[in-house]
């Protein structure tokens, strides 16, 4: 594992926040691509270990990410070059939208370009899923709870507030009597 530079790390969360479109989870592969494969700064466990407190974390998924991967090199002045990094192209992208959206809001090309991008995006949201579901090396009883959890979100309307809160406290427990239960 090599320590990235400043620059180098700011450019790459420049990169990632440029190149990204459809938010955090599309965000992953990318990130996973350029820190862990292209410039072998965390090896898949730091990262796939990042990415779970990233997600587990209030706010958006993109900054909790980078504010995470660079306090991992450089603490709070590495957090904080990540997130400017990594929001700038979107506050500048949106920045510019609003200040032309009158002109530009019934451009059929913009329209265009918008749908393209669209099956882009369920791509890179699907990848890292498929990846993340790879490294879980799930088994018959471990399938079941994601299943459990769709259906409880998608069938019968409980907010993943809820889930949550009771993985905790499940997980709680497991962890004080274990081996009792």
């Amino acid at each position: 594992m090599k320590k990235p530079s400043y620059i180098e790390l700011f450019l790459t969360f420049l990169k990632i926040g440029a190149f990204t479109f459809g938010g955090g989870y599309a965000m992953i592969s990318l990130i996973e691509n350029e820190l862990v494969t292209k410039k072998q700064w965390v090896d898949k466990d730091t990262f796939y270990n990042y990415i779970s407190i990233a997600q587990m974390s209030p706010g958006i998924l993109a900054v909790n990410i980078s504010i995470l991967m660079g306090n991992l090199f450089f603490g709070k002045k590495g957090a904080v070059l990540c997130v400017i990094a990594t929001v700038l192209p979107s506050f500048t992208v949106i920045l510019s939208v609003a200040v032309f959206l009158s002109a530009f809001k019934d451009s059929k090309v913009l329209n265009s370009i918008f749908r393209g991008i669209s099956p882009i995006v369920v791509a890179l949201i699907i990848l890292p899923v498929i990846s993340l579901f790879k490294r879980t090396k799930l088994n018959f009883k471990t399938a079941i709870i994601p299943i459990i959890i769709v259906v409880l979100i998608c069938v019968l309307n409980i907010s993943p507030i809820y889930i949550i809160l009771g993985a905790i406290v499940i997980a709680v427990i497991f962890a004080k009597f274990g081996k009792e239960l």
